[in-house]
């Protein structure tokens, strides 16, 4: 608690507060990062599912994955500065933390897809046959990912 209480008196976290714009660009900053994970995400993910089968697999996480991995470059430092704003409510709602174990969650979900389940095929642009464990990883990842847009959109009130 006591750390919380000191994020949310720092300098920074009362700057931003105070700021009549900070806040508000922040939260801007902070949607488009998840825009550009999740959409990029929800894309990749439909085609695992079947859908748009005239694209390729390996063009497809070629061209949409740099995208999410883009977004988390603005997710993360405005999350942090957004949360330092409100620690002691935040750090102590059951809702946050189960955002943040979701978070984790699609994170395994992704690194268990790409490291075990799919690679992408370096110079062969031949299709492979996508298996089940990859629409389960698929399902698995817009269902986290609806999960925490819908924690996050409950922290708002």
């Amino acid at each position: 608690m006591e750390l919380l209480e000191w994020l949310e008196k720092s300098s920074w976290a009362v700057g931003i507060r105070q700021s009549l714009y900070l806040y508000p660009v922040l939260e801007i900053i902070h949607i488009l990062g998840i825009v550009m994970l999740v959409g990029a995400a929800f894309l990749f993910d439909l085609r695992l599912l079947g859908y748009s089968k005239n694209l390729p697999v390996a063009g497809l996480a070629k061209h949409l994955l740099p995208w999410s991995q883009r977004g988390l470059i603005l997710i993360i430092p405005s999350g942090l500065l957004l949360f330092i704003t409100n620690a002691q409510a935040l750090g102590t709602d059951f809702t946050f933390w189960l955002k943040l174990a979701l978070i984790l969650v699609a994170a395994l979900n992704a690194w268990i897809f790409h490291r075990f389940i799919y690679k992408i095929p370096k110079g062969d642009s031949r299709e492979t046959m996508l298996s089940g464990t990859s629409k389960l990883s698929a399902l698995i990842s817009i269902s986290v990912w609806i999960a925490v847009i819908a924690c996050g959109r409950l922290l708002a009130y």
